[in-house]
């Protein structure tokens, strides 16, 4: 028997036939081209059988005349669900605008409650939080992840230490700890000043302690600068030495400086698309299309839909592709050169620290070779070369 399923996207029919010549009857269809199927015998003068919808108009003008009485039982197949959909219509609208009114609201920020934070600092909160797009009536989706908020946060507004950020339904809970304890002292222990490397005092600047340098003297590494014992022999005392000492010290350095130089950026173009995820399945909604950029990095934005509280296995899932180039910089010697110098005064500035400058710069030795600039740089500098040291009991005896 041939499956017939294909019939049901158009239309089939249960027909129920009564009376005498059903043989001649069936034969007689199939002479005219009308397929019937699922043919069942009910007794002598009985049978019932499937036809397709589109050919009752023929079996009508077959059964004239056959003497044979005719009963339409059952209609099955799509133009029939669809005709019982349509008659139901205003209910099914209903129900699907109600549903998609439901996921809509539990998808939207309908309440956002800060605790542990004071009149001002809360009012600076909301002020960030509408910067972020985070205010009642707007849509989760579209919202930066919570440890985006929080880091966010924590770095624009400097009366706070640390913020929790949670979600839970529609509403937005910000838990605050402000900067509103007072720092606590560490308690004094005696100690000296040490000198932290080779150098030639210049200048200083002691809070407390006793000098055991003179001007334009030259130490050396661990060397005694301020003691922590101060007063006469029968008369002494401990202190926790305090000041700096600054020292004039010495550095070489060595940079290359390529004079074409390759990197990548971002120039600016960029494609979104929207997606709903179902498991590992990906359903495109928006920004259809392949993405037409040779080198790109891609970015995912992966947001719950939730039902009231309840969050559904299904998710929005916003894909960024922001297209990069190659763009080559290139550098005369001087340039180079500069660049060098300039390089090499950032790193020798992050060792000598804030209270260090840069006295003189010298180049002892450049090259050019095989398209690079190599430089071998002198620096004197004046840096604070005192370093603490605990007092130990030798020192004391």
């Amino acid at each position: 028997m041939k499956n017939h399923w294909m019939e049901y996207l158009t239309g089939v029919i249960t027909v129920k036939a009564t009376g005498k010549g059903l043989e001649r009857f069936l034969n007689k269809l199939m002479k005219n081209d009308i397929s019937v199927f699922n043919i069942k015998k009910h007794g002598v003068q009985t049978i019932t059988f499937q036809i397709n919808l589109k050919n009752i108009h023929l079996l009508r003008r077959v059964v004239r005349g056959s003497g044979l009485k005719i009963e339409f039982q059952r209609r099955a197949g799509a133009p029939f669900l669809y005709k019982r959909i349509w008659k139901n219509s205003g209910f099914v609208i209903g129900l699907f605008l109600f549903l998609g009114l439901v996921l809509t609201f539990s998808n939207m920020v309908w309440g956002i409650e800060i605790k542990g934070a004071n009149p001002a600092t809360e009012y600076q909160i909301r002020k960030e939080l509408d910067k972020m797009n985070i205010k009642i009536g707007e849509f989760q989706f579209f919202s930066k992840e919570l440890d985006a908020i929080q880091a966010e946060l924590t770095n624009n507004i400097d009366a706070i230490t640390w913020i929790g950020v949670e979600l839970k339904g529609t509403t937005y809970h910000f838990q605050v700890v402000e900067k509103d304890e007072p720092e606590k002292k560490e308690e004094e222990v005696p100690q000296n000043i040490v000198a932290a490397k080779r150098a030639t005092i210049v200048d200083d600047f002691i809070e407390e302690g006793s000098k055991q340098y003179k001007m334009n003297q030259v130490v050396n590494k661990g060397q005694l600068l301020v003691s922590g014992m101060i007063g006469k022999e029968d008369n002494t005392k401990t202190v926790s030495a305090k000041g700096k000492v600054w020292g004039e010290t010495w550095y070489n350095s060595e940079v290359v400086i390529p004079l074409e130089t390759n990197f990548q950026v971002f120039n600016g173009n960029e494609k979104q698309k929207q997606y709903v995820s179902i498991g590992k399945w990906e359903i495109p909604v928006w920004g259809f299309g392949k993405v037409a950029f040779k080198d790109f990095e891609q970015e995912e934005n992966t947001k719950p839909i939730r039902f009231f509280k309840w969050e559904l296995p299904i998710n929005t899932v916003n894909k960024t592709y922001r297209e990069k180039e190659i763009v080559v910089r290139g550098y005369t010697e001087e340039e180079a050169i500069e660049k060098g110098k300039e390089d090499a005064r950032k790193d020798i500035l992050k060792q000598i620290g804030e209270d260090g400058k840069i006295k003189e710069e010298k180049i002892l030795q450049r090259e050019i070779k095989n398209g690079k600039v190599k430089l071998k740089l002198a620096y004197t500098t004046i840096e604070n070369i005192a370093k603490t040291q605990p007092l130990t009991q030798g020192d004391i005896e």
